[in-house]
């Protein structure tokens, strides 16, 4: 007895998808430029076109558009494949990444963070749900419109970028090498809703100043732990007050612009007061706001905290601007219809139609839409609440209901023979 179509499909999807996940490829490790070779393998069995270069690092990370890094690599690799049409239609870009965020403290995972184990409906592992689970929903769209026989009209392309967990490597080179569509759409994590909006991000690191001493006299020196205090403090009032009145898109979030610090470092000694304190953390970009006004703003908040202490009036804390730069992005107004193609894909899939919303994170939506002109959507499977987390997982049915939708998006953008 043969297998059906639809259980045969199921097979498939579930197989790709352990594979890429047990394939560790975090940012800036050997394996995330080891998956676009398995990716590319993939694609070019599956008869597409394939544009599988290395992108020249060193001198793309040198521009002055370029969007920002914040792990070393020492390769990294382009990846664009495409389905042509027969002419005379849209062409359509579907967006993943293929780097993952590192597993964390392992003993918080039930398993292997890279096992790709499936229990019931769901997959589990690093990069399941971000967004590997979107990426696969993609791939077998494409190949299930090459073996259903669907000639579409306009050029389908499926990019496989590195580097999006920090700063957007991949999308900023495939744009500089001249990938361009009408339209696009980034299946990362959004439970099957559509988001045609992403906050920014930028990455900041304050030194504030102490006078270091013995602990045995403490009042001889200044801890510069206790100067970051009103620092901090001012860095909180900021944040209540960028998130006043804020996009309706962004009104499902208590903090839709969050400001954090990641990381504090401070002295070299137990017993010795510290002199220097290193913190560092990320602002959020509001929709449409420009990244200087936000720089501005923060570098405000912390030469006010500063000028109200004596000590800090006369030592300022100094803020340094690093890393990934993750400017705000929104889907134009003038989408060529994209966004209600995909509503209604959606719906004729599921039988409902899916929430709007803006996301509180960056993504590469913001370099497809302003360096590329791409008119471009989020659109996945997954929780967003499992991204980053111990456990992460993606459910099978909603990366095979998205590679539907996709599949059926593609039909009517592109247009069938």
């Amino acid at each position: 007895m043969t297998s059906s179509p639809h259980a045969s499909a199921h097979a498939e999807t579930v197989a790709l998808l352990s594979e890429l996940v047990a394939i560790p490829s975090v940012g800036g490790s050997p394996a995330e430029f080891e998956i676009q070779d398995r990716l590319a393998a993939w694609l070019r069995a599956e008869g597409l076109e394939v544009d599988h270069w290395e992108i020249p690092v060193d001198e793309v990370t040198a521009e002055p558009g370029f969007p920002g890094m914040e792990v070393p690599r020492a390769r990294a690799a382009g990846l664009v494949a495409r389905l042509p049409g027969s002419g005379g239609g849209r062409s359509l870009m579907f967006n993943g990444h293929v780097d993952v965020v590192p597993p964390g403290d392992l003993a918080a995972w039930s398993d292997d963070p890279f096992s790709g184990r499936v229990d019931g409906d769901l997959l589990y592992g690093r990069g399941a749900c971000d967004m590997k689970g979107g990426l696969v929903s993609a791939l077998m769209a494409v190949r299930a419109l090459r073996r259903d026989g669907v000639r579409l009209r306009g050029d389908l392309l499926v990019a496989c970028v590195a580097g999006e967990e920090d700063g957007g490597l991949g999308s900023y080179a495939l744009l500089r090498r001249g990938w361009r569509a009408d339209a696009c759409v980034v299946p990362e994590p959004t439970g099957l809703e559509v988001v045609p909006a992403n906050a920014g991000a930028l990455t900041f690191r304050l030194r504030v100043t102490g006078q270091a001493a013995h602990a045995a006299f403490r009042d001889s020196g200044v801890s510069a732990v206790e100067k970051f205090w009103p620092v901090f403090a001012a860095l909180r009032a900021l944040e209540a007050e960028r998130n006043t009145g804020v996009d309706a898109l962004m009104r499902r979030w208590t903090i839709p612009y969050a400001i954090e610090i990641g990381s504090v470092r401070a002295g070299d000694w137990s017993s010795s007061v510290p002199g220097e304190l290193v913190a560092e953390g990320r602002i959020g970009v509001a929709l449409d706001e420009d990244t200087r006004v936000t720089r501005r703003a923060l570098e405000r908040a912390v030469a006010d905290a500063c000028a109200a202490d004596p000590w800090l009036s006369r030592h300022p804390a100094r803020v340094e601007w690093w890393g990934g730069r993750f400017a705000a992005g929104r889907l134009p107004a003038a989408d060529g219809g994209l966004l209600a193609a995909l509503t209604d894909a959606h719906v004729a899939v599921a039988g409902a139609k899916p929430g709007v919303w803006g996301a509180p994170y960056g993504s590469d939506l913001r370099l497809l839409t302003g360096i590329g002109g791409i008119p471009t959507v989020q659109y996945g499977p997954g929780d967003i609440s499992l991204m980053h987390a111990p456990d992460e997982c993606v459910s099978i049915r909603e990366v095979e209901t998205a590679s539907r939708t996709l599949a059926r998006l593609a039909a009517a953008h592109c247009e069938t023979s």
